[in-house]
């Protein structure tokens, strides 16, 4: 049982809703829009929520690979604390580049640089943890 990760899951689901709901942004835009699947370009606020949502999809396999190793190898609660702190920056991402795409930048760097504390974190622990023998 895992009960020990309980925030990391309630960070990860989190994390999928967020998800969820950047892909009804785009099914809004498409609606909107009139511009039917399979096309994709044609309408900027369509073109900026299937981009938001395409990014967030890319940068998912970083940050939950990140979250999950730092709250195993090092802290659940800092693990779920910097995985709120990433939700939080793909919110602004996505509010800001639905407004203006010069205004993405804010929420992106707030993202980077949690999945960035996750992952690196990880890897230190994990690398001293095979030179000392721990792991």
């Amino acid at each position: 049982m895992m009960s020990e990760h309980g925030l990391t899951a309630l960070v990860t689901i989190l994390a999928m809703l967020v998800f969820f709901w950047m892909s009804l942004q785009v099914a809004r835009a498409r609606s909107k829009s009139g511009i039917k699947a399979p096309a994709m370009t044609g309408d900027p606020q369509l073109e900026r929520a299937v981009r938001v949502h395409y990014n967030t999809l890319e940068w998912l396999p970083i940050f939950l690979t990140g979250l999950w190793l730092f709250a195993i190898y090092w802290n659940e609660r800092v693990a779920a604390g910097l995985g709120i702190v990433w939700i939080i920056g793909r919110i602004v991402y996505s509010t800001g580049y639905m407004a203006d795409p010069k205004k993405r930048s804010t929420g992106f760097m707030i993202q980077f640089l949690a999945s960035v504390v996750l992952l690196l974190g990880a890897l230190g622990k994990i690398v001293y943890g095979l030179v000392a023998g721990g792991v």
